[in-house]
Order: structure tokens, then sequence, then C-alpha cells
């Protein structure tokens, strides 16, 4: 028989709570297959029951050297808060950089029909009102000048786009060529003075400045390149000096060949008193609003059915969502002989407009001053 020995009260039970305690965590039983060692008990079968604390590291710190670096607590503090200031501050950056795509998850979420930015407000179409021709006219009309140009031998009236709310206006270049003077009236009725930046004949481009023009209401421009046929359209311009005149259709073509002259001599034949605005282009090898001359340049354009007649050049054309899609430049009035009354001329549906990316494209150039 064999028996193993132990000190004196070496394995006795403490009384209280603590010898309650370890009583339950260290139960008595036999250990048949340990070696019997009167130094080293067998170790119990299960790891000893622990309480838990959410002790933080101050507070850890703290008891063991209650009375050393005090401060220490106060640093790990901002040491902590210093998480979410700095998510926060990442999130303002990301938000910046993403800047347009912010603001229009907003305009979508809320429902609101501005979004405004550091230095203007823009008017936008809301997505339960995409198309609607009353609220695209309200969103843009403002976008949208008139421009009277007085020429050596009459006047010339056509449309423009404000480009910047301190004035910069984007127009065809026939609108503007030879004129001595011009002049532009906003949405509102307010005039200014205007003077050519930089044009681009070949384009049929042209930039125009105002005279201590602010805080105007300046366009969207959109991506011309996303434009079917078949999509819905608004052309808003100064038919006949009517400013602000709406229109609506689709567009019917893309890429069309469009022919206008460069030759300033014949802008201002068709654009004075006997032109009435009936700018000459060629399409499809045909001569439309008389002849375009020998001086020429053809660029590709948007056809629409939208309503165009003369005073529309230089208007925007706009999509269901309200943003321009193209400036109009040519249209096919019902008379082309010059002799005739404007009360004879009308739109028949043959309306082009110049791509916007392609305007895009060109504004470095214009702003530079080219004259070309």
């Amino acid at each position: 028989m064999t028996e193993s020995f132990r000190r004196s009260g070496e394995y006795e039970n403490p009384q209280g709570p603590q010898g309650d305690a370890y009583q339950g965590a260290y139960p008595q039983q036999q250990h048949a297959s340990s070696p019997v060692n009167p130094e080293w008990p067998p170790p119990p079968t299960h790891q000893p029951l622990q309480q838990t604390a959410t002790v933080g590291p101050d507070a850890a710190a703290g008891a063991e050297h209650p009375a050393e670096h005090p401060e220490h607590s106060v640093h790990a503090k901002q040491k902590r808060t210093r998480g979410p200031i700095a998510l926060l501050a990442a999130v303002a950056i990301v938000a910046a950089a993403v800047g347009g795509g912010t603001a229009y998850a907003f305009q979508e979420l809320t429902g609101k029909t501005q979004v405004v930015s550091s230095s203007t407000t823009t008017n936008v179409v809301p997505s339960s009102k995409k198309g609607d021709v009353a609220t695209i006219a309200a969103a843009v009309s403002p976008s949208v000048v008139e421009v009277n140009a007085t020429l050596s031998n009459g006047t010339s009236t056509g449309s423009g786009i404000i480009l910047t709310s301190d004035g910069e206006i984007i127009t065809n270049n026939h609108v503007i060529s030879g004129a001595q003077s011009i002049k532009v009236s906003t949405s509102n009725g307010k005039s200014y003075t205007a003077k050519v930046v930089g044009t681009d004949s070949s384009k049929d481009l042209a930039l125009l400045k105002l005279e201590g023009a602010s805080g105007l209401s300046k366009a969207t421009l959109g991506n011309s390149d996303g434009v079917q046929v078949g999509d819905s359209v608004v052309a808003i311009g100064s038919p006949e000096g009517l400013t602000g005149t709406v229109t609506s259709g689709i567009v019917s073509a893309l890429n069309r060949d469009v022919t206008v002259s460069t030759d300033e001599s014949q802008s201002q034949q068709s654009q004075g008193s006997g032109g009435d605005g009936q700018w000459p282009f060629s399409f499809g090898g045909q001569q439309f609003n008389g002849d375009t001359g020998s001086s020429t340049t053809t660029y590709k354009a948007i056809q629409t059915d939208a309503s165009l007649n003369p005073g529309n050049s230089g208007g925007a054309l706009i999509d269901a969502g309200g943003d321009i899609i193209g400036i109009n430049s040519a249209m096919y009035s019902a008379s082309s002989d010059s002799s005739s009354s404007s009360s004879d001329a009308g739109s028949v549906g043959l309306g082009f407009a110049i791509p916007i990316n392609t305007v895009k494209s060109d504004l470095a150039k214009l702003r530079a001053g080219s004259t070309s």
C-alpha cells in the first residue's frame, strides 16, 4: 500500500471566502496515473477560475504606480481621441476629392433642385422631374442669353450660353463675325456690353466676356458622347429676338456633316438687315438658307427636330437632365430666299447643334485669345 506524505497543514482548505473559492477551483481528486511526490502534488484537471475586470492600461498603470507620472493618463486620453478626429479628417478629404459625386448623391437622396458649390449655385433637374420640359426650362433659361451684334450693314441677333458666373459666354462665330459692338441681355432683362475674347471659325465658335458681370447663373455642360438617337432634348434661344423661347423634340441623328461659311463678308451679308439671321449652310450636298461661299468649314453635328429658327444660333440644346449637350448652330428655314419676309420663314424640323464636347475641347484655345 502506497501512501502520499505531505507536510503538516500544506493542503488543508483555508477557512473563509477565499478558502471556499479555492476549494471550488481545485476540487480534491484522485490521480492514479500521476507520480507520487510530496514536493509536487498533481495539477488540477482544469484551469482555475479567474475574475476578469475591464481595466484599461491607465488604470493598471495607476494601480501599480499610484503616485508616479499623473500626466500619463492625460496623454493616453489625448491619444485615444485622435482616432475619431483622424477618421473625420480622412472622410472630409475623400468627400472633397469626389466633390461633384457627393453633391449628386446628396441631390438624389434629398430631392433638392440645387447643388451648392464653393462659388456658385447650379440648377439641376431632380430625377423625379427628368425629361419634364417645364422643369428643364425653369432650371436652364437663366443660363441662356440673347446676343445682339451691330454690323456695318445692319444687325445680327443670336443666343449664347453662360459658362462662368462672371460673364463668359459661348456662342456661334457667325453671330458676332464682323461686329462693331455687341450687347448681351440676360433672362432677367439686364443688359451688358460684351467683348470678343477668341474665335474659331473652323468650328463656328466664339467666346465673349461681359463687362462688369457677376453672380450669373452658369450652365452645366454635359457629355455629348453619351447622346443617343431618340433622346429627348429641349432648345432655348432667342428666335426672331424672342428671348427665352423654349421648344422641344428628340435627337434625330448624330455625326451629321454640316458645312458653314468662314468668310466674314459672307457672315455680314447673311446676318445684316437683308438676311434676317438665316445663316447659310450645306448638308448632304444641298445648300440651305443661301450660298455658303467658297470659304467653308465642316463639323460633325447633332441633328434635332426641335423647332429652331433664326436667332436660335448659339443657344442651348439640353438633355433630359438639364445639361447642355450642344450649341444650336444651323437650321433650315422654309424660305431660303433673302428677299422673302421673315414671316415666310419657319422651322421644318431640321436643325443642327455643335456637340458640347467639341466646345469643351476648344475652350482653352478661345480663352487664350485665338482668332482663327
